[in-house]
């Protein structure tokens, strides 16, 4: 008799950032995947569709995009771990559903291997120019999470993290990689499944006929049922009440979308993710995420080798903003410098926390490869100066 295949890899493996996206997400407990094929994140898909039938999966090869978002808040409904994958074409057919999803505060998980555009733009080369839509891509007032690996490593490790957040807050996660971090080939270490930390949806265990799907925990959190275990309520992306059902007035409105933004905004300190070297004495702190990372930690190296004080704050966590640390950095430093493959979009948060307090440089790049670090370093020399 064969025994069957491990749902985990586990051990040392060579895998771009893709692959170990996929096995990470696995790892998380998805198992369920919708999507459409699009460079340069069909890797990710095609490990899932290789992988997921030996583990109890699901793969669905939907029409387009917003399909499959559709399809992914369906199977979160119905239980699964649900997420989809795509490049920013595909990101901006999705912002409707993704704001269902967010209006329905159903737990999934989206992830976006950015690359140059607008429109179809760069196909398979790197940018990172999604990063504002997956803030404010869907209409209305709400708070999203979104994380930036900056290696395969980190693939496979904030994935599982991703999945865990969607599961605690009932809300949508971005997963924003980018060409580079999803293409690029690294050692991948894959713990035993003993060690991973997997957060177990909050089920509610209450009455059968007391639930209603929008009321909150303490934290501001409902619990979730699973459609079909006979319980009785009612999901719509309209504006509605603790049952579900649509109330059309300013009332409503201001009760369902403080909630939606505070669940999110008043847990911003236990939700942020941070990274830090060299902070407490710098003249200079570069404030970098994605593969921008990367490449910035070569231009501090040459800025301290010619005595400057530079200190780096990596955004794991770009979404929500990390403004209170940006604050208390800005009042000591000098200058705070973004690299960005972009013209600056989360510079903008940044420089809206730290204007009053210091100078901001942006790095501005518009895709296709990563900075050149000697203009990093020039915008930390010129920092340093001002």
């Amino acid at each position: 008799m064969e025994s069957k295949p491990p749902v985990l890899l586990t051990g040392p493996h060579y895998w771009d950032g893709d692959f170990a996206c996929a096995e990470g997400a696995i790892a998380a407990g998805c198992r369920f995947l919708a999507g459409y094929p699009i460079t340069p994140s069909t890797e990710v898909a095609e490990r899932i569709a290789e992988r997921f039938p030996l583990v109890g999966g699901t793969f669905i090869q939907m029409e387009d995009e917003l399909a499959s978002m559709a399809a992914v808040l369906g199977a979160a409904w119905a239980g699964a771990r649900a997420m989809t994958v795509t490049s920013g074409p595909g990101f901006s057919l999705m912002q409707e559903n993704i704001g269902l999803g967010v209006m329905t505060e159903t737990p999934c998980v989206v992830v976006d291997v950015q690359r140059g555009g607008p429109s179809t733009g760069l196909p398979t080369l790197t940018g990172q120019q999604d990063m504002m839509q997956a803030r404010w891509g869907s209409h209305g007032d709400y708070e999203i999470i979104a994380l930036s690996p900056s290696s395969p490593q980190e693939c496979f490790d904030l994935i599982i993290t991703s999945f865990n957040l969607s599961e605690k807050y009932r809300v949508p996660v971005m997963f924003m990689m980018d060409e580079c971090v999803g293409h690029m080939t690294e050692r991948v270490v894959v713990p035993a499944l003993s060690s991973i930390k997997v957060r177990h949806r909050r089920w509610y265990r209450g009455a059968r006929d007391k639930y209603h799907p929008y009321v909150p925990a303490k934290d501001g959190v409902p619990p979730i049922v699973k459609a079909g275990d006979d319980y009785r309520f009612h999901i719509t992306g309209l504006t509605h009440d603790q049952r579900g059902y649509p109330v059309i007035n300013a009332e409503c409105q201001h009760q369902c979308v403080s909630r939606l933004v505070g669940k999110i905004k008043d847990n911003t300190d236990r939700i942020v993710i941070l990274e830090e070297d060299r902070t407490e004495d710098a003249e200079v702190v570069v404030v970098s995420y994605g593969i921008s990372y990367r490449v910035a930690t070569r231009a501090i190296d040459l800025a301290r080798q010619q005595g400057i004080k530079v200190g780096s704050l990596r955004l794991v966590t770009v979404w929500p903003f990390p403004e209170r640390r940006i604050i208390e950095l800005a009042k000591k430093v000098k200058c705070l410098v973004m690299p960005e493959i972009n013209m600056g979009q989360v510079f903008l948060e940044m420089e809206r926390c730290a204007s009053c307090f210091c100078r901001t440089r942006l790095v501005p790049h518009c895709g296709g490869w990563v900075h050149d670090p000697n203009d990093i370093l020039k915008a930390i020399l010129k920092g340093v100066k001002s």
